[in-house]
């Protein structure tokens, strides 16, 4: 295609009364083309597609309608019930041309930088490694728009009252809110429609107005509208979360607060090497000025008590003061909770760290109440820990013998590490070998095991006895019809061991005629 510029070209010097030939040698472009484009006035005509095919738009009208707007579908049924062959993409083409499909490719507007009008949030999931090992944290951010003002915070979900605690505390941070939240179509905040049509959740239209802001939605797939705030997260992934360690959510949580807070706050931002703490200080007269004392976001939890006086909430126990067991109210904070029955205060604890649970807490300046809570779990990792540091004999019948879970599995556990502190090691490790070579699982037999070793003197106990004529015995040969037994799993893999047993068929050594 012959380009404008070249076209104009041509029919300029065919006015100026250039012939065909020279204008299509210096040109380099055939005598043909030079009468088409002095017929077109050096103009790139204008061309006009034909379709082969032609698709009445009241028929594409009424099977969107009936597909609800599924254009698959749609396709489907054009061939199916109306005999029309057409490609995807064509009606695709045909929807949008005829106006009928939403275009998902509409222009974004710009809006201005102004002072106080605007700030934005949003949230995105990272995986960040607390005390080495992995997990899944969700990272909120505020961004005054005008400012570039960041408040960075981690959670281990986000839900909507942490939605407000976070707003909260960016918020009374900086003791100044814009008029307008821009946030996406999430249903923490929205309670039908998208965009303009979006209707804000009245819970969280009621929480907006305490600060004097209005939550907007931005249209679907015009992420860029807080473009502000996706650079935002661009920076936490390539500066903020490269190079540091994190012991735990509150450490994470603490160096967020500095480093958004001091450190972005007095470095220049974009092309412009705006520094948003200056920034911030020409903004504030437009921003919205909070009152002092706002109160902070909560959530009601009802909760009954135990017979030891305590209460249960997020995992862990407290222990309520008085000595009715009536129900209590919960309010939770962002960080404490507060114990209230029939409207009386009648306690208040700080929420413990985030990996805390299935721990005891009572208050300040009361006694220590003298017993646990009653549904208080009692793991035994820790026992299990234990036991198989003690030898890898150990761990191997731990592996054979110990039951997947619920209660016996606890129960084996406390009472083996019991009897490990009845002995010394090397004969606790004598009983549990021998245990683990005839699959024995009661702590009373290894604990016989235990003390017949003992009274052998040496520690080495002899093999059980056999009686060498059991196979003429009736029970034996009315059971030497029926398949042999596989007794390979009572081999032991030790030579001495197998030197000692020369019959190699092990029987239970409690058992002894």
């Amino acid at each position: 295609m012959i380009a404008t510029d070249k076209r104009k070209a041509i029919y300029l010097l065919h006015e100026e009364g250039m012939s065909l030939r020279e204008i299509a040698r210096r040109m380099h472009v055939s005598r043909n083309t030079v009468k088409t484009i002095i017929a077109q006035q050096g103009q790139l005509p204008q061309t006009i597609r034909q379709d082969k095919q032609q698709i009445d738009a009241d028929l594409l009208r009424r099977l969107y309608a009936e597909c609800q707007g599924r254009i698959q579908r749609m396709h489907e049924k054009l061939a199916e019930e109306e005999g029309i062959e057409v490609t995807y993409p064509t009606l695709t083409r045909m929807l949008r041309e005829a106006g009928i499909s939403k275009a998902t490719n509409k222009r974004c507007h710009r809006v201005p930088d102004e002072p106080g009008v605007e700030m934005q949030h949003d949230t995105t999931l990272y995986t960040i490694a607390l005390a080495g090992k992995p997990y899944k944290i969700t990272a909120s951010i505020l961004y005054l728009r005008y400012s570039k003002r960041r408040y960075l915070t981690f959670h281990r979900g986000f839900n909507r009252f942490q939605m407000k605690c976070a707003l909260h505390q960016a918020l009374t941070f900086w003791g100044y809110a814009a008029a307008t939240c821009i946030i996406d179509n999430t249903n923490l905040a929205r309670l039908r429609g998208t965009g303009k049509a979006a209707v804000i959740n009245p819970e969280m239209a009621t929480f907006a107005k305490q600060y004097g802001f209005t939550f907007h939605c931005h249209e679907i797939r015009h992420a860029n509208r807080k473009a502000g705030e996706e650079r935002s997260f661009w920076t936490v992934e390539t500066n903020f979360l490269p190079g540091r360690t994190f012991e735990s959510l509150e450490d994470l949580n603490q160096q967020a607060l500095q480093w958004a807070t001091e450190r972005l706050e007095h470095r220049p931002q974009g092309k412009a090497k705006l520094i948003p703490a200056k920034a911030f200080e020409h903004e504030r007269p437009y921003l919205i000025e909070l009152l002092a004392h706002l109160p902070e976001p909560y959530q009601n939890h009802s909760r009954g008590v135990d017979q030891y006086g305590y209460t249960a909430f997020g995992g862990n126990y407290y222990w309520v003061p008085g000595e009715s067991r009536a129900d209590v109210t919960v309010l939770e904070y962002a960080e404490s909770i507060k114990i209230y029955r029939h409207r009386e205060l009648l306690t208040s604890y700080p929420l413990p760290a985030d990996d805390v649970r299935n721990k005891p807490f009572s208050p300040q300046g009361y006694p220590k109440p003298p017993h646990g809570p009653n549904n208080r779990k009692r793991p035994t990792q820790e026992e299990e820990k234990r036991l198989r540091a003690m030898a890898p004999v150990i761990d191997g019948y731990l592996n054979e013998v110990l039951p997947g879970k619920g209660h016996g599995r606890h129960r084996f556990l406390r009472s083996l590490l019991a009897l490990s502190r009845k002995m010394t090691p090397e004969l606790f490790i004598r009983s549990i070998q021998r245990a683990s070579r005839y699959r024995i699982e009661d702590i009373q037999t290894i604990e016989r095991i235990a003390a017949l070793s003992l009274q052998q003197g040496s520690g080495i106990l002899p093999v059980a006895s056999v009686d060498e004529h059991f196979t003429k015995r009736e029970t034996y040969l009315e059971g030497s019809l029926t398949e042999a037994p596989d007794l390979t799993i009572y081999q032991d893999e030790d030579a001495s061991t197998t030197a000692e047993n020369t019959d190699n068929t092990p029987t239970d050594p409690t058992n002894h005629e």
